[in-house]
């Protein structure tokens, strides 16, 4: 046995896998921020509350809560899902996706999910009509359509200058290689 070999054998834990690193405790400049962040989001639901009681009629309340129920069914049967489903398509294209790629197309899907869910409610509206032509005047699902396009466009793009800024990288040399 080499002296290598024994040396390491004689230390406790060798061969072992490193434990698990433990997080130090928050600095006090980050416990400070925590604070502030509390008190600021206590403070603008505060501010929220009084603005609906000063705003909104009490018979209108339960429209509030059916529209702020439809939103967190909205975003956790329909948004939630499609992103997830994008993110899965992509990974199984049987090319190793890079996350930043990942990041973009989702950040594209994501955005047009929300627009989605402002304009779909418009395009329902033009279709059963209104009494006054002016209040939807335009072809909301064509524009939702262009929409799509442009996202689709402009994530392709953001992959593009990404890929080929980091093959640019790639090929570079090292300023300590000369």
């Amino acid at each position: 046995m080499s002296a290598r070999s024994s040396s390491s054998a004689a230390r406790p834990g060798a061969g072992r896998a490193p434990a698990p690193r433990v997080p130090a405790s928050p600095t006090r400049g980050v416990r400070v921020a925590r604070a502030v962040l509390l008190l600021v989001g206590v403070a603008l639901i505060g501010l929220g509350g009084w603005v609906l009681t000063e705003t909104v009629r009490p018979t209108e309340y339960g429209g509030l809560l059916v529209w702020l129920i439809g939103s967190v069914i909205v975003h956790d049967a329909v948004l939630a899902p499609v992103v997830a489903a994008v993110s899965l398509v992509v990974r199984r294209t049987g090319r190793r996706i890079r996350p930043a790629v990942l990041g973009i197309v989702q950040g594209a899907v994501v955005v047009g999910a929300l627009l989605s869910v402002v304009v779909v409610p418009e395009i329902l509206a033009k279709a059963e009509g209104t009494k006054n032509d002016t209040v939807l005047p335009f072809d909301y699902g064509l524009r939702l359509g262009l929409l799509w396009l442009v996202l689709a466009l402009a994530a392709a793009a953001a992959v593009a200058v990404y890929l080929a800024a980091t093959r640019r990288q790639k090929v570079r040399p090292e300023a300590d290689q000369v």
